[in-house]
């Protein structure tokens, strides 16, 4: 056999969904145990002490070249965003297999992660495989839920056809709340900023509120649940003031999108957008 359809075959025998892509060495109400990883950007997380502050958390398994991890992977940057970005009630992480370095984890978060916020992802330098081997994992995509006890509340949150799949995994009776992401980071420089998307859900045309604090050229970019542009539009030179655009959606297809604001060449906003007829 080539190696190459050999590589193939062994990455799908690896991707098999909800037959066997669970968490092998804990059963659901045991305590898992402790660890501590370090992120692409270089950000150390700590199980417990994630936990001890109330909140729940969603472990993903996965690597690169696996088809439903890729195909999944926007929906669970989707909760990140929607759930505050791991500042509130829950923290979300992607735990590479083992196979991946930091820059091919970067590269399949950029290709497949989505327009939502992504959420941390842990390579080799990581230290993923250590908690992929201590979990079990045997077949990828694995997602399972932890709770503020350290309990597994859910070691195979399977099938995902949408963020609403793991949501319907939180444990009844949990607070788990939506909440807003807190700011990228302070950049007293911003420039550009987009406010808010209305009516919710947009029929044929969305108004949105733009801010600018110098003139620049903007532009708008429509991308779809997998990151994809499906629009862009020119919105020209534009002086320093607030003003309301129409963005007419009427060529979109029902679903969630996001809309991206780009300040002369460089990005200035996301805002979610749902279309809905």
């Amino acid at each position: 056999m080539k190696q190459g359809t050999l590589l193939a075959t062994l990455s799908t025998l690896l991707c098999l969904g909800s037959a066997s892509a669970q968490v092998q060495n804990y059963s659901v109400n045991e305590i898992v145990d402790d660890f501590t990883v370090t992120d692409t950007h270089g950000n150390v997380h700590n199980l417990y002490s994630i936990t001890a502050s109330g909140k729940h958390v969603v472990l993903d398994f996965f690597f690169d070249t696996c088809p439903p991890c890729q195909q999944t992977q926007p929906f669970f940057n989707e909760m990140h965003e929607t759930y505050g970005c791991n500042d509130h009630d829950l923290f979300v992480i992607s735990i590479n297999n083992g196979t991946d370095n930091n820059a091919a984890v970067d590269a399949f978060e950029t290709t497949y992660g989505g327009s939502f916020r992504h959420s941390p992802a842990v390579g080799i330098e990581g230290g993923c495989t250590a908690v992929d081997d201590a979990f079990g994992i045997t077949a990828y995509p694995t997602y399972c839920l932890i709770g503020p006890d350290n309990r597994l509340k859910n070691g195979d949150i399977w099938p995902i056809s949408s963020m609403q799949s793991y949501v319907n995994a939180f444990p009844a009776g949990s607070t788990i709340q939506t909440a807003q992401c807190a700011a990228v980071g302070v950049n007293e420089h911003v420039t550009a900023s987009l406010k808010g998307l209305f009516p919710v859900p947009a029929n044929t045309t969305v108004n949105m509120e733009i801010s600018l604090t110098s003139s620049g050229n903007l532009t708008l970019e429509v991308m779809d649940a997998l990151g994809r542009t499906v629009a862009v539009e020119n919105l020209g030179l534009r002086p320093a003031g607030t003003f309301f655009h129409l963005l007419n959606v009427a060529d979109l297809v029902d679903g969630n999108y996001a809309v991206r604001l780009s300040h002369n060449g460089e990005p200035a906003g996301v805002h979610k957008l749902m279309v809905a007829r």
